[in-house]
């Protein structure tokens, strides 16, 4: 198994190589780029060659096999092969140089992989341009190598690999009549990889226009800027160099606009503006590379992009209208859309998940900058007590401090942590009265896992049931809500800090997910601010909801299901991937839904594979469900574009998608019907899928999920075109 695997990623590890030139992991756009190498057929198949070597030597040096499958390292021999072999006549020595260049080149970016790469900064084409400069140096002095002259025998290398039809292609793609500044975007498009042609450019254009609209819309946007400052300065961008350099402007734009970075309208404007930097730096080192007779290949797009890079490594403040791609999806397109989807969906993922400190529900009585205490830097914290259905704090005249609803009641661990100070010798006020001299009262402070503080004051005296050391988790018990300090009536001080003292400076930190209790219902809270006056609480874990989404891996599931009168069956198994990512694949379509489920809530992250098959509707019917159950509670969220919508609405979407969408999905859930609040044994939600462009409706999607005792018992679906229902056999 393990040799079929080895296999199977070395396969996968050429064409990947040729679409790394253009960041790019699609097959089809690959197997382009390779046909445009081969127009020239010895150099490429020279480049071929040297993928094969350098692939090669790395699977059997034993480097990560996945980062060779990713065409990172094949890439850049690919280059070395090309240059090499449109330079030079082929023979037996440009062979074994060839051989020995990308093994080289290998090295270089491995090297260069773990030089640079621990500051999260990608070695480019740095590795291609080290190794040809080398070789290009020291074939100086091979007397046996002999340069080509094949560009003077164009048509017959052509007619070798495609006949006289090829020929015809090439000859009307050259003679196409064209304004020249669209000639020479063809032409240095091409350029990239050595051919020197119209065909081959537009090619690639129409590659790039298939495959990823945004790089398309990008390259033009850089190469139109490096031409107007050319003209502007005087220059000729097509005769500054040994070939047409404008490759350096289309990549630079491709790398900054989308790939590296988010596609938006920052990505945009700085494209514009770094453009003219590498049009300086392009004429300026071609100056100094000419006294060596070396070209500067694609330079100064590498100093560019890598200095930009590095630079914003040095932002005090990420900003979201541009932010760096921290996932790579080999597609500016999936980058912004699954930015999108994380920045609305799980901005707060990376925080700690910092709860409610106590049981059922509480009212808030002082909030952020609130009127009495809650100033300057001590304010955002919070200030809770309970109040019964007429808003009163207490029964009875509220003269005793047991008179008041929130004495001696449990308060909580808000989050996972240790406890870093306790106090509890300080004795609870009589109403009315305030202790200024101990102003917080008895305090436990926890220190959590990514370094912050929750501070929990007014506490009762002798209630504090942990001391300092003591590790606490989520919901264990720290003492009782009590009325010690400055505190007039009893209530619990509730605040986030950075520091693990008594009377810290606040820091503004929300609480995570929590059900806001209001008139006309029940909210859902994720990662917000309670106000003054509102009533909250902790969600509180239907069983019912949370053993149906408790998807253990390893545990199958056997639908029966029943899609506009065709009856099929679907088997599903949960799974975990190598970085700990849980998805749940079908086995009929190899269909997978990612997931993320922490005990509250249950969030599907991404889908691949399938959209007609019984999963991906699940997945869109239950895309977020919170684990308590509150009825009549509306969830609202919004599907990833790229997950719902296809070509060619989707392409039309894709080229102005970092200024504007007017495409739209919407997702809805709604807690229906539960047969007890006490007791339950059945459960019943509703949730809706709705498609939209420019606000008019496309398509809509009506699901209704049954759930018992024994899980996910039934899904209905329900749209124009599909009558859906699936029963789980287990």
């Amino acid at each position: 198994m393990k040799l079929s695997n080895d296999i199977k990623l070395f396969l996968k590890a050429i064409p990947n190589s040729y679409g790394q030139v253009f960041f790019s992991d699609q097959r089809m756009f690959a197997v382009i780029l390779m046909v445009i190498t081969f127009f020239d057929f010895y150099a490429g198949l020279l480049g071929f060659l040297s993928v094969l070597t350098t692939n090669l030597t790395g699977f059997l040096l034993g480097f990560d096999r996945k980062t060779i499958s990713k065409g990172v390292f094949g890439f850049n021999s690919l280059l070395v092969g090309l240059g090499l072999g449109i330079y030079f006549k082929p023979d037996i020595y440009l062979l074994l140089i060839i051989i020995i260049g990308a093994i080289l080149t290998l090295f270089i970016a491995v090297s260069l992989q773990g030089v640079i790469g621990k500051y999260a900064l990608p070695f480019l084409s740095i590795p291609f341009l080290l190794s040809i400069w080398i070789l290009t140096l020291a074939t100086k002095e091979f007397a046996a190598l002999g340069i080509s002259e094949r560009g003077i025998y164009t048509f017959n290398d052509l007619y070798t690999i495609g006949g006289d039809p090829l020929v015809r292609i090439y000859e009307w793609g050259n003679n196409l009549q064209l304004p020249r500044s669209l000639r020479i975007y063809f032409i240095s498009l091409g350029a990239i990889l050595f051919q020197y042609n119209l065909l081959s450019g537009v090619l690639l254009a129409l590659g790039l226009l298939l495959f990823s609209r945004i790089s398309f819309s990008l390259s033009l946007i850089g190469f139109y800027t490096a031409y107007l400052f050319y003209e502007v300065i005087g220059a000729n961008i097509s005769e500054l160099s040994y070939s047409y350099i404008g490759f350096n402007y289309i990549l630079t734009s491709i790398a900054v606009g989308g790939f590296f970075i988010i596609p938006s309208k920052r990505s945009y404007l700085w494209v514009v503006l770094l453009i003219p930097m590498v049009a300086m730096i392009t004429i300026s080192l071609s100056k100094v590379f000419a006294i060596f007779s070396l070209p500067i290949y694609s330079l100064p797009f590498n100093l560019v992009v890598l200095l930009f890079l590095y630079a914003l490594k040095f932002r005090i403040k990420s900003s979201t209208s541009l932010s760096e791609v921290l996932i790579q999806h080999n597609s500016p397109e999936k980058n912004l859309y699954a930015f999108h989807n994380d920045v609305i969906r799980f901005r707060h993922f990376d925080n700690e998940a910092i709860k409610l400190p106590f049981l059922g529900n509480w009212t808030v009585s002082q909030a952020h900058d609130g009127e009495y205490t809650h100033k300057n830097e001590f304010r955002h914290a919070w200030d809770f007590v309970i109040t019964d259905t007429e808003e009163k704090q207490f029964m009875g005249s509220g003269d005793l401090l047991t008179d008041y609803y929130c004495y001696d009641k449990r308060v909580l661990a808000p989050a996972e942590g240790t406890i870093e100070l306790v106090v509890d010798r300080i004795a609870d006020n009589t109403v009315g009265e305030v202790n200024l001299k101990e102003n917080w009262g008895n305090t436990v402070i926890i220190r959590h896992d990514n370094h912050i503080y929750t501070s929990l004051s007014h506490l009762k005296e002798g209630s504090i049931k942990v001391k300092e050391g003591d590790s606490v988790k989520e919901g264990d018990e720290i003492g009782r809500c009590g009325n010690s300090g400055r505190s007039p009536y009893p209530h619990l001080h509730f605040q986030v800090q950075v520091t693990p003292y008594i009377g810290s400076v606040t820091m503004e930190y929300p609480i995570s997910y929590h059900i806001l209790h209001g008139k006309e219902g029940f909210g859902l809270k994720t990662f917000e601010y309670p106000g003054k006056g509102d009533l909250v609480s902790n969600i509180e874990r239907n069983e019912l909801l949370y053993q149906a989404f408790h998807f253990i891996p390893g545990k199958r599931y056997h639908w029966e299901v029943e899609m506009n009168g065709e009856k099929t069956e679907a088997v599903w198994e949960v799974n975990t991937d190598p970085y700990n990512n849980s998805y749940i694949k079908c086995h009929e379509t190899g269909a997978m839904a990612y997931f993320i489920n922490d005990g509250n809530m249950m969030y599907f992250t991404h889908y691949s594979g399938c959209k007609k098959c019984f999963l991906y509707y699940f997945f869109l019917a239950t895309f977020q469900v919170q684990l308590g159950y509150y009825q009549d509670l509306s969830i609202h969220d919004r599907y990833p574009l790229n997950l719902i919508f296809s070509h060619p609405l989707l392409g039309l979407q894709d080229l102005v998608a970092p200024f504007w969408k007017f495409l739209r999905s919407d997702y809805q859930c709604k807690y229906d019907w539960i047969d007890s609040d006490m007791s339950p044994s059945e459960i019943k939600l509703v949730s809706s899928a709705r498609n939209s462009m420019a606000g008019k409706t496309l398509q809509k999607f009506n699901f209704t999920l049954h759930i018992d005792e024994k899980g996910i018992r039934q899904l209905v679906v329900d749209s124009r075109n599909l009558q859906l229902k699936a029963t789980c056999k287990d």
